[in-house]
C-alpha cells in the first residue's frame, strides 16, 4: 500500500468519527446536574451503608476474638 493510500484511509477514518459525534445527543445543563447529584447521593447512602456493615461485623468478630 502507498501512503497516498494510507492518508486517504486516515481521511475516511476521520471524517466516518466526525459524522458519528455529529450525531450524538449531548444533554442539557440541568439533565447533567439531576443525574450527578443522583450518583453522589447513592454513594453516600451506599458508603454509609457499608460503613455500618462494616463497624457490626468488626464488632461482631472482636466478641469473638475475646
Amino acid at each position: 500500500m502507498s501512503m497516498s493510500g494510507k492518508k486517504t484511509q486516515k481521511e475516511s477514518w476521520f471524517k466516518g468519527l466526525n459524522r458519528e459525534f455529529k450525531k450524538i445527543v449531548w444533554p442539557d445543563k440541568m439533565t447533567v446536574a439531576k443525574e450527578t447529584a443522583a450518583v453522589v447521593s447513592v454513594s453516600v447512602v451506599l458508603g454509609a451503608i457499608i460503613a455500618v456493615v462494616d463497624f457490626f461485623a468488626q464488632y461482631g468478630v472482636d466478641l469473638l476474638i475475646k
